[in-house]
């Protein structure tokens, strides 16, 4: 289901206009996507989501699994796909 957080990155954002803070994250996990296991990087990591290094370029709204090794399976969609990196928006706040 596709909703208003979702958008195309074609455009750079101009300001920040996210609620809540990001961690760097450089941690390596794995994105389960498609019924296949890809290692990725992790590029910062919220409570609510997660920017992923991916060469890959999967569809606005799909489904994901991303694997992390602190927490275990989170699943998600994608809500934005730009240059290499992918936005997984989680299906529920991590704690």
């Amino acid at each position: 289901m596709l909703n208003g957080s979702m958008i195309p990155r074609s455009v750079r954002r101009m300001f920040d206009e996210r609620s809540e803070p990001r961690e760097e994250d450089s941690s390596s996990a794995e994105l389960e996507l498609r019924g296949r296991r890809h290692k990725v990087a992790l590029g910062n990591l919220s409570p609510s989501g997660a920017m992923v290094i991916f060469p890959f370029m999967p569809h606005i709204g799909e489904e994901v699994v991303l694997h992390l090794s602190a927490r275990g399976p989170v699943p998600g969609q994608v809500c934005w796909v730009r240059d290499g990196r992918i936005g997984v928006n989680f299906a529920a706040i991590l704690e």
